[in-house]
């Protein structure tokens, strides 16, 4: 009863300043109104005894003060001088006496107003208060109940017992009060296993590839340190394998660094109205000049407009294109589309070379995957460039459709859904 008495008090103190906010607004609209009001009758005052007049003349307002505050205003007289220079008095009587029923009119409607805002504003000031009545409901009926000290023993081994090391371990109390809690803890186990097996195999993965490239440099410095200096084709040699090779580790950790970038929320999209046809078109003019021997087709016909990273989304028609001509050979066709697919924009490259195998193509955007090691390493692929383009597609709420057969060739499309928002205009993420 006391707290129901105490949320009682509050809202009606909600309520009356709500209520005297709304008042005062009033007040100050009504004095604005009758000052237009006697404005412009002084205004028509003067128009009619010759015209009104910009300059500085003797003006006076003058009312009687004995009479009630409504009937004052009547017997205000306006006293100015005419361009002729004469005195003139003009009583208000007349004009106000015609505006009286409006402003009455007007004061009864504020006063309805106000009394309808003063019952409603109190029924909405003890909704608005219900929730934290509830609460403290809640937490006085929290407080007086009586704490089980051996339950909370009895979770704490419980908890002693999940180890880290332990992908199997979980929490278990048998306590099914505790059942929700224990779920919960498991849940977030299981996560942090998952991410930790994931970090432990991206980090195995990227020290073996980088171990490579690190040894055929020393192995080439070694050589070159012992016959170098006399052999002159095995210092050509030496010079541009540890050229290849340092080109393939700086690719490798720029891409390492923009996958953990993204794994830590660091990389910046700057959304703007793409047209993905004329962004095709681009890349199949650079892919024409620096892949001379693949035949290039492009489809683009039109304006595909999507709302996203321009820079971002051309980065990953540049990785498709680059994984297009790594498994073509010479004469092989290799066709860039962009078009609307179901009311979905999209763009895709389709190849006619080595294909994917079937149980490897739900592998192909995992990082370092790669579905022939061999041919990849020597054409210099890192096993990143998909994961790249399944990062930025990610980002733009998008997403990929692949399709492949082995020696017939490869054709992998990207989708890009846009909502009415992102059909209205950019947008920064």
């Amino acid at each position: 009863m006391k707290e129901e008495r105490r949320m009682r008090s509050i809202a009606k103190r909600m309520n009356r300043t709500w209520f005297f906010r709304i008042f005062w607004i009033m007040v100050l609209i009504d004095l604005f109104v009758v000052g237009l009001a006697l404005a412009g009758w002084c205004y028509a005052a003067e128009e009619m005894a010759g015209g009104f007049q910009w300059a500085d003349i003797p003006r006076n307002l003058s009312w009687e003060k004995s009479v009630k505050l409504m009937d004052r205003l009547e017997t205000i007289t306006y006293t100015f001088e005419s361009i002729e220079g004469q005195q003139i008095q003009v009583s208000a009587r007349a004009y106000f006496q015609l505006v009286k029923p409006f402003m009455k009119a007007l004061l009864g409607f504020e006063a309805v107003v106000l009394i309808i805002q003063y019952g409603a504003g109190k029924k909405k000031s003890r909704r608005l208060l219900v929730p934290l009545e509830r609460m403290a409901q809640t937490a006085q009926e929290l407080s007086q109940q009586q704490f089980d000290v051996e339950r909370l023993h009895h979770l704490e081994d419980a908890i002693a017992t999940v180890s880290p090391l332990s992908p199997e371990s979980k929490l278990k109390t048998g306590d099914k009060e505790l059942q929700g809690l224990e779920q919960a803890v498991n849940d977030l186990v299981t996560r942090m296993h998952e991410a930790y097996r994931e970090q432990s195999r991206f980090v195995s993965d990227a020290s073996h590839e980088l171990r490579t490239p690190i040894a055929v440099i020393q192995g080439y410095a070694d050589m070159l340190s012992r016959w170098g200096k006399d052999d002159e084709k095995v210092l050509e040699e030496g010079i541009s394998a540890i050229q290849s090779e340092s080109a393939h580790m700086k690719k490798l950790i720029e891409q390492l660094l923009f996958l953990a970038r993204g794994d830590n929320g660091r990389n910046q999209l700057v959304y703007t109205q793409v047209d993905l046809a004329g962004m095709m078109r681009e890349v199949y003019e650079e892919s024409c000049m620096i892949h001379e021997d693949r035949k290039w087709q492009l489809s683009a016909e039109g304006k595909v407009t999507v709302n996203g990273d321009g820079d971002m989304l051309k980065q990953t028609a540049r990785i498709l294109v680059d994984n297009a001509v790594k498994y073509t050979v010479s004469g092989d066709k290799i066709t860039l589309r962009a078009y609307v697919k179901d009311g979905i924009p999209c763009f895709e490259v389709q190849d006619n070379g080595i294909g994917i195998k079937e149980e490897d193509i739900n592998h192909i955007f995992e990082r370092f995957f790669r579905s022939d090691p061999a041919r990849s390493r020597s054409t210099g692929g890192t096993g990143l460039g998909l994961s790249i383009a399944k990062w930025i597609v990610e980002k733009h709420q998008g997403y990929f459709e692949v399709f492949s057969r082995e020696e017939i060739g490869t054709r992998i499309t990207v989708l890009l859904p846009q909502d009415e928002k992102e059909k209205g205009g950019a947008r920064k993420a």
